[in-house]
């Protein structure tokens, strides 16, 4: 009985040291943040006060003790949904960008040019209840290497954005060929960052000027379309493409 005992328990204390224990780090990634019903209602909580500062005071002068003061919790609870600001800004990105994916879904048929202009309109009109948030990151969005809308963090988010204005060229009822459909689709979705720094810059009231712009463009784009099918043109939006490509995405 005794021989038999002393087989056992090693064995059984074998198997209990197999069994890695989870550091520290490793139940904080595992840690449910907005599974629950309430989590989520605190982060969103947390998310509004702080863009809502953001919007008010700019981005570098809003700290995270003041959001966390401002939405009535510690600083500990905030950390554990936004450990920094970097974090608020690409939460941002991220969710901004997933609401026009889902707009974008609904995106009619026809010609690429009427794709384009619902699919650039569609990206206003979501990131419009954020246009005063938008407008004080401004300087963050455009030359911040870690936070901008052009940094590593966000390529994700970008991706997703960029997959749209693609997919209405190459759904589109007149889609030119693959090999061109895909550079025209890459320098729209550039396109569409120069309207979006130009909507957040415009100061016309209720930024009236970006809607003319937009009606221009439709106007122009409906005109320019149909050279597309000459060969001059085709060989002017590749060279647009690959320099676009090197010089803001690093031809990723």
């Amino acid at each position: 009985m005794n021989v038999f005992t002393k087989k056992v328990k090693p064995k059984r204390r074998a198997r209990q040291e197999a069994v890695p224990q989870p550091t520290a780090a490793a139940r904080a990634r595992g840690r449910p943040r907005g599974r629950t019903e309430q989590g989520q209602q605190s982060r969103e909580h947390l998310y509004e006060t702080a863009t809502r500062l953001i919007a008010k005071r700019g981005y570098e002068s809003t700290t995270l003790r003041e959001i966390a003061a401002e939405a009535g919790v510690s600083l500990g609870l905030l950390y554990r949904y936004f450990p920094s600001k970097r974090a608020v800004v690409l939460s941002m990105y991220d969710e901004l960008t997933e609401t026009f994916a889902k707009r974008a879904a609904r995106m009619p048929d026809g010609a690429w040019t009427n794709r384009f202009s619902y699919a650039l309109r569609a990206s206003l009109g979501v990131l419009g209840p954020q246009r005063a948030a938008l407008v004080a990151l401004t300087p963050v969005l455009v030359g911040d290497p870690e936070e901008g809308v052009l940094a590593a963090g966000t390529t994700a988010s970008r991706e997703r954005v960029r997959a749209v204005f693609m997919a209405a060229v190459s759904g589109a009822s007149d889609a030119p060929d693959p090999e061109l459909a895909a550079p025209l689709g890459r320098l729209l979705y550039t396109a569409h960052l120069g309207i979006v720094l130009w909507w957040l810059l415009d100061k016309s009231p209720g930024q009236s000027a970006t809607r003319e712009l937009l009606d221009q463009l439709d106007q122009m784009l409906a005109f320019a379309a149909p050279m597309l099918l000459l060969a001059p043109a085709q060989l002017l939006i590749r060279s647009a493409d690959k320099l676009c490509l090197a010089a803001l995405f690093g031809n990723e």
